[in-house]
């Protein structure tokens, strides 16, 4: 017997016992008792514990948040609370077209119809608003901005569901989703009510069978023994029952999981025993031989219909094999006059202009012609906006169309005979159609008074043509024909050579060499899709030379000079080494000089700069250090390039100068490398070479969107980049040697020490490098750099040497031997500036240096060792004295007196001050002539200064507005720079 009865009974037993026994068995019923009380408290906390613990799924909790929004909105309209229902609009929207709502709604049967009767509601609830005046006017401004902008909110948001909108107010009866939930709702209700009902009437039932009791065990003893006996079977019976219940409890929480995974998880109580209709399906017998017929049907039905659409497709074939030239000019203009129209297919046009095209090969080039003119023009159709490339096979195709209509027009030898394009006249033949439409349209008009008869033999009549030179009767395909035959019979040779188009070569070209640009920039130079697509330049630019030769023929003088700056700009990047691989054996210095002359000549404003950019370019690039100064020079580029208001072209003048100062670092000329170098590489290089976008400005703000995308569209392609590695070693290393030494001199002469600062950017780096507690072995150029800087300002060149030859940059530089070349440079470059360090720093602890043995340390002839010290004593670098007959540098000692010193520094002063109100002037006049500053550039960019004079800044050279920094003192004639 379990423990729960055997309470019940010792309570029963306990009524027959007397009094002096009243204690220890009431005792002993409230401990059992409390078994009996331990039973309904443990299944109280597991209800408790369920209703606590909710699992709820992704899928409810959404859509719980979703009818909450709901709600709320239907609250605030009843309230006419806008600013509420504009809130709570506003998180609804976002809640809906988050990425996990949509997920989640998505796989579970699409935008739920309670969210599109709110929005149905919300459109009708905000026009009622709207149209009340009266109201809107007494409405607060908070409520007012509120009612307006759900306005534009709900015009916006509601065309996404104007579809499910339509179809909600077609049927607004609710779905069966909703109504099965309702139903749950009100089951569970019933479930709950009952379960009250229940629990209440137990209670009664069972107080009323204990007060029973009682009064049958008072009344007749025999009765009550006997109910007693019946009473211990019964409990006997309902105690095995009991058991079976309590372990089909214990199965039904272990198994719990399983449950919830049917679908039970979340019904309580009664609710989850209730019975359900269980659906039975029958299950269907398939006909395997019915649907082997139906198969081998299906199979037949489609070989009938295969064959139809071939015969129809042969038929088709034929039929516009026998097509006129009349009537592919008519279906040309058919299509054309659909382009553009909403619903039309733009690539079904295309590809039906196309078949025209082919069909129009065997009438020639001038019927050809103008349709290859309509197809061209749809394939640029297809390009939808300013950020969308043309595909790669589109733009082969339209690069051959342009090709085809590029070879007919130089086709044969003699100029006189070849093909012109021109502009089309007013179409004759559309003047007669729409004459004859009209006149037909008005005799219809006057034989529907006749009668039906008399109306039908009018019609039929004005139907009939007839050839007036055979008489015979033709159709009008056959009469246009002929026409046309006749036409170009009596036209003369000058008219015949003249072919009518629709559209712009250049522009054509132009739009093409924009394409290819575009699907450069949008490959990624990684794959091997940006090599194969590379292989089309060489086919452009032969396309361009051409049209080129045509413009120059028909003398179209801004056409053709338009065609050669695009041929320039894909020939200017191009070393020798490559061009002769990719374009033949043609000496490109000079094809690129004749190009750039005829754009000089016949080419406007921008034209012009950019074809002298492209020719400095390739001087630089080839070593032509001298032509591409003189050049830039001449030009005044630097003067006038911010006048240009082209980004492009000022993106183009940033490469250039970049590469004449590679240019001359290679020519070893270090100070107009640094000139050339130093205003761009000292920061954000990526931005104005455009190879590489910046989300930020220059002062931290944030860029819009469109300035993002514009500066995308001006990115260079990858092939067209110049390596930033080998262009901030040259930089960095020029402004080593110059700085090296300058630095040595101020720290030699306490007196004299404010001289000027050549490279800021040099500087910056060597003080970081210096603040490092551990400097480790040198990993990026920069670390070889400083490192060697460090070498050579101890004396120790040759370690300076073997740490800048070993960069692995040279071998980027193009050309045969380039790489030894720089190196055989850089060494001599090296031992000279280690020769002036080392007087700068040591001179004043000598009285006597011997030339052989500076001759030794520095590894030089005693000529340059004479000469780099014969320099420095005339500019007074170096206070000492030639003794010839023992060939020894006698050094002098002299010292700077107070006042000299303070002399000096009111000099610099004075020279600084009248400088900077001398550029204050510049900048209110605009005047930017010459001034009185030292002519110093090359390798004698500091032997014309004095030691206490230099600082001043020249106004000649290679930067901007006349640019650059002079390189000698405020004495002499001629501009600073390196000019």
């Amino acid at each position: 017997m379990s423990r729960f009865w055997a309470a019940n009974e010792s309570s029963s037993d306990s009524d027959s016992s007397d009094d002096s026994s009243v204690s220890s068995s009431s005792s002993e019923d409230n401990r059992k008792a409390g078994g009996a009380n331990r039973w309904l408290d443990f299944s109280d906390d597991s209800d408790s514990e369920e209703e606590v613990r909710v699992v709820k799924s992704a899928k409810v909790r959404t859509f719980e948040a979703l009818e909450g929004f709901c709600k709320k909105i239907r609250n605030a309209m009843k309230a006419k609370d806008y600013a509420t229902i504009q809130n709570n609009y506003d998180n609804l929207i976002r809640n809906i077209q988050s990425s996990k709502s949509k997920a989640i709604i998505d796989a579970h049967g699409g935008v739920p119809r309670f969210f599109i009767r709110i929005l149905c509601d919300l459109e009708v609830f905000i026009a009622e608003r709207k149209k009340d005046k009266a109201a809107f006017k007494k409405l607060s401004p908070t409520q007012g901005r509120a009612l307006n902008r759900m306005g534009l909110a709900l015009r916006k948001n509601n065309k996404t569901y104007a579809k499910l909108m339509t179809e909600y107010r077609a049927n607004p009866s609710t779905s069966d989703d909703e109504a099965s939930s309702s139903e749950d709702e009100k089951a569970k209700a019933v479930v709950s009510d009952d379960s009250d009902s229940d629990s209440d009437s137990d209670s009664s039932k069972s107080s009323k069978s204990s007060s029973d009791s009682g009064s049958d065990s008072d009344s007749d003893s025999s009765s009550s023994s006997s109910s007693s006996s019946s009473s211990d079977s019964d409990s006997d019976a309902e105690a095995e029952k009991s058991e079976s219940d309590w372990g089909s409890d214990s199965d039904s929480s272990s198994e719990s999981e399983s449950d919830d995974d049917d679908g039970y998880g979340e019904l309580k109580g009664r609710a989850r025993w209730l019975k359900t209709a269980t659906v039975v399906k029958e299950k269907v017998v398939k006909d395997k031989e019915g649907r082997g017929k139906a198969r081998a049907e299906a199979k037949a039905a489609a070989a009938v219909t295969k064959e139809q659409e071939v015969v129809t497709e042969e038929q088709q074939k034929e039929k516009e094999e026998e097509m006129s030239a009349a009537v592919l000019n008519r279906k040309c203009k058919e299509l054309v006059m659909s382009r553009g129209r909403k619903g039309t297919d733009v690539k079904q046009l295309l590809k039906n202009l196309e078949r025209l095209a082919e069909l129009s090969v065997k009438f020639g080039p001038r019927i050809e012609i103008p349709i290859l003119m309509h197809v061209i023009t749809s394939q640029f159709d297809l390009v939808r906006t300013l950020d969308d490339y043309m595909e790669t096979p589109v733009w082969k195709s339209c690069a051959q169309h342009l090709e085809r209509v590029a070879g007919a027009l130089e086709n044969g030898d003699d100029d006189s005979k070849k093909l012109i394009l021109g502009l089309p006249n007013v179409d004759e033949d559309d003047m007669m159609i729409n004459a004859l439409g009209k006149k037909n349209k008005n005799k219809i008009k006057d034989a529907a008074k006749i009668g039906d008869a008399g109306a039908l033999d009018a019609v039929a009549a004005d139907e009939k043509l007839v050839n007036p030179h055979t008489g015979q009767p033709e159709t009008e395909d056959q009469r246009a024909e002929r026409e046309r035959v006749e036409k170009e019979a009596n036209m003369t040779e000058e008219e015949l050579r003249l072919i009518p188009v629709v559209g712009s070569l250049s522009l054509f070209l132009n739009r093409l060499d924009q394409e290819y640009i575009k699907s450069l920039q949008r490959t990624s130079p990684y794959a091997g899709d940006y090599v194969v697509r590379l292989r089309d330049e060489a086919q452009l630019v032969g396309l361009l030379s051409k049209v080129h030769s045509y413009f120059v023929r028909v003398d179209k003088i801004s056409e053709a000079a338009e065609m050669a700056l695009r041929r320039v700009e894909h020939l200017y990047y191009c070393h020798d080494t490559i061009a002769e691989k990719v374009y033949g054996g043609n000496d490109s210095a000079k094809l690129l000089s004749d190009l750039c002359t005829y754009v000089y000549q016949h080419g406007d404003d921008r034209s012009k700069t950019r074809a002298m950019l492209c020719h400095i370019f390739h001087h630089a690039l080839h070593d032509r250090f001298l032509e591409a100064r003189d050049l830039l020079l001449m030009s005044h580029l630097q003067d006038n390039i911010t006048n240009v208001g082209d980004v492009s072209t000022m993106i183009m003048f940033n490469r250039m100068m970049v590469t004449v100062g590679l240019s001359a670092f290679r020519a070893g000329k270090i100070w107009d490398a640094h000139q050339c170098l130093s205003e761009i590489c000292s920061g954000r290089v990526r931005e104005l070479l455009a190879q590489g976008v910046s989300s930020h400005h220059r002062y931290g703000e944030q860029k819009s969107p469109e300035d993002e995308k514009a500066e995308k569209r001006r990115q260079i392609p990858y092939h067209q980049h110049i390596n930033l590695d080998l262009l901030e070693a040259c930089h960095l290393i020029s402004a080593m040697l110059l700085e090296v030494p300058n630095m040595a001199a101020d720290g030699n002469d306490a007196a004299t020490s404010r001289r000027r600062i050549i490279s800021r950017t040099f500087r910056k780096h060597n003080d970081i490098y210096d603040r490092q507690v551990f400097t480790g072995p040198p990993e990026q150029i920069r670390d070889y750099i400083m490192c060697a800087t460090k070498s050579l300002m101890t004396g120790d060149w040759k370690k300076c040497a073997n740490l800048l030859t070993s960069l692995e940059v040279w071998n980027l530089v193009p050309g045969d031997g380039a790489a030894g070349q720089i190196h055989t440079m850089i060494l001599e470059k090296i031992k000279l500036e280690g020769l002036r360090t080392y007087l700068y720093a040591y001179s004043s602890q000598y009285d006597s240096l011997s030339l052989g043995q500076l001759c030794g340390m520095f590894d030089l002839s005693k000529n340059e060792v004479h000469s780099i010290v014969s320099k420095m004593m005339i500019n007074r670098e170096l206070h000492a004295s030639w003794d010839q007959p023992t060939d020894t540098i006698v050094l002098s000692k002299v010292q700077a007196t107070p006042l000299q010193s303070l002399a000096l520094q009111f000099a610099e002063k004075a020279a600084n001050l009248v400088e900077s109100n001398e550029r204050l002037l510049d900048t209110k006049s605009g005047n930017f002539a010459f001034r009185d500053h030292d002519w110093k550039h090359g390798d004698q960019r500091g032997y014309g200064q004095r030691r206490g004079q230099g600082g001043g800044r020249g106004r000649g050279g290679y930067n901007r507005r006349g640019g650059g920094r002079g390189g000698g003192g405020r004495g002499g004639g001629g501009r600073g720079g390196g000019g």
